[in-house]
């Protein structure tokens, strides 16, 4: 059962609450939102309080109100699933992907490491690192992002996986921490508008130069070691959605 804990808005944390379903996945384009009644009675709030948590999932282009059915999510694909948003999916639905989401891995195999995966991993520039390759579609074979994933090739023996073109159900982060031990405990991100790089472009099916999301993630253990480097690329239009806190910042 849903309650209200944290000293934020009260609308804000149904919002989230609703926004994660469909970031997730548990709810998907055309799956109905519970009604302001159901939400007030659900989680104890005003019914004006119910009704700003509509208003503003409809301003933020996840959901659209039907006449004489109520609000439904509408997303229409303009969502960029994130490192976080992926987490978030595997917790929830024991999925990866949301629903109409597939990936395939174009690639895994040991290589040299390069200078800035290197840096991230904490390793020699030149020391064996996996280079894990993958291209996300939607249902309809569309390209949305393509991304590689690097680790410190000396987990080739105790993960070797890592080093197969078959898609690893549970996703490397967890498959990592079933085979070593060590678990993720925290992800930085960074984003950046960019150009696709040949590579890219021609995973995602668009012209070299074309506008692009590009993001870099740090999967961290509870020592401070980085597990996972990946990169990524992302069609324009698709949106990454965060929230901080403002408390205390001058």
């Amino acid at each position: 059962m849903p309650s209200i804990e944290r000293a934020e808005p009260p609308y804000l944390q149904v919002v989230r609450h609703i926004r994660e379903q469909i970031q997730s996945g548990a709810l998907k384009d055309g799956d109905l939102i519970p009604s302001a009644r159901e939400i007030s009675r659900t989680w104890g709030v005003a019914s004006a309080t119910a009704v700003k948590v509509l208003a503003t999932l409809r301003s933020e282009g996840l959901t659209h109100a039907v006449s004489g059915v109520g609000t439904v999510v509408q997303t229409r694909g303009a969502l960029h699933h994130s490192a976080r948003d992926r987490t978030i999916a595997t917790r929830r639905t024991g999925k990866i992907y949301p629903p109409g989401h597939y990936a395939k891995i174009r690639s895994a195999a040991l290589t040299p490491a390069p200078s800035l995966v290197a840096d991230a991993l904490g390793i020699e520039e030149g020391a064996p690192v996996i280079r894990r390759q993958r291209t996300t579609y939607t249902s309809d074979d569309t390209p949305v992002s393509t991304s590689v994933s690097w680790f410190d090739g000396a987990l080739a023996a105790s993960a070797p996986l890592l080093l197969s073109t078959d898609r690893i159900v549970q996703g490397t982060a967890k498959y990592v921490e079933e085979q070593t031990g060590r678990l993720a405990v925290a992800t930085y991100v960074q984003h950046a508008a960019s150009s696709a790089r040949n590579e890219e472009a021609q995973e995602l099916e668009i012209s070299e130069g074309s506008p692009v999301l590009a993001s870099r993630n740090r999967f961290v253990d509870g020592e401070g070691a980085v597990l996972e480097y990946g990169e990524s690329a992302a069609l324009p239009d698709h949106w990454v959605f965060y929230e901080y806190d403002n408390e205390g910042v001058e």
